[in-house]
């Protein structure tokens, strides 16, 4: 028997906010466990109650009611050190200060260890960090001298420095083109810790997700593997579309894709064509 604690556990974890009541809350008794080295997709809706409930496991907001535990300690009892050291958090909205070098900016990460990352230290990870986003040439550009998704890799890369046994993300492929969103979450699956991550597009679920939460009215209706959890008949009751998952005709598996209900109005040009 493993009596190892889950990397992550939510016990009915309930969000609403404050002077409000229980019957206006945002995410619903949310109860689901991540073991080591697992990466779960949140998936649902708009206004599900996905960056809610991203945000409490980060430790930017406090449950109404229930708990979280991070390897089996209680958020809630941890000092904000702690809690930085543990919880490496990359937001959807993040925009660092644009003067930073990119190699200055990842080093923030170090900070959490500062004692351990004293002098040279701090940027020596960084470096580290860098090479394995594969932004070394990049470290001396200036942030708002890079792409989107050069952008998203810094932040991984400064998420890297933090050495957290959790990693927090909230729509790491948002605005990126599709090979940048591949890139990004094989970058921080090679991480090798669990991940829990808010994604929009699920088409990426399947080849990235160990686990699926699927959220709907903030509640969670469905936890499990992805072909189990996003069936066809989940997906269109969820989402109002369907998903298919067509035969790879090269490779050994399957490809997900959406089909999304989309009215074909009669062209106006082809219109007066024909008149």
């Amino acid at each position: 028997m493993n009596d190892q604690p889950a990397a992550l556990s939510l016990l009915d974890v309930s969000f609403w906010p404050r002077g409000r009541s229980q019957n206006d809350a945002l995410v619903s008794d949310v109860s689901f466990a991540v073991r080591p080295g697992e990466r779960i997709a949140i998936v649902g809706p708009n206004g599900a109650g996905k960056t809610t409930l991203i945000r409490m496991i980060a430790g930017l907001a406090s449950p109404s009611a229930g708990e979280i535990l991070i390897d089996g300690v209680s958020l809630a009892t941890m000092s904000f050190a702690e809690r930085a050291r543990r919880i490496a958090y990359v937001g959807q909205s993040d925009e660092p200060d644009g003067r930073l070098t990119v190699i200055n900016y990842v080093a923030l990460g170090c900070i959490p260890h500062a004692r351990l990352f004293a002098g040279d230290g701090g940027l020596d990870k960084a470096g580290e960090a860098l090479q394995a986003a594969s932004l070394s040439d990049l470290a001396d550009r200036r942030l708002d001298q890079l792409s989107g998704g050069e952008r998203q890799r810094a932040k991984i890369a400064r998420a890297m420095c933090q050495r957290p046994s959790l990693l927090v993300l909230d729509e790491p492929t948002n605005h990126l083109d599709p090979q940048a969103r591949g890139e990004q979450l094989s970058l921080v699956s090679s991480m090798g810790i669990p991940i829990v991550a808010a994604l929009h597009d699920l088409t990426l679920i399947d080849a990235f997700s160990d686990k699926v939460a699927v959220l709907a009215d903030g509640r969670l209706r469905a936890y499990g593997p992805p072909g189990e959890t996003l069936s066809m008949s989940r997906v269109r009751d969820v989402f109002g579309v369907d998903l298919h998952r067509l035969k790879h005709p090269a490779r050994d598996y399957h490809l997900p894709t959406l089909d999304i209900p989309m009215p074909r109005p009669v062209s106006t040009l082809t219109t007066s064509i024909r008149q």
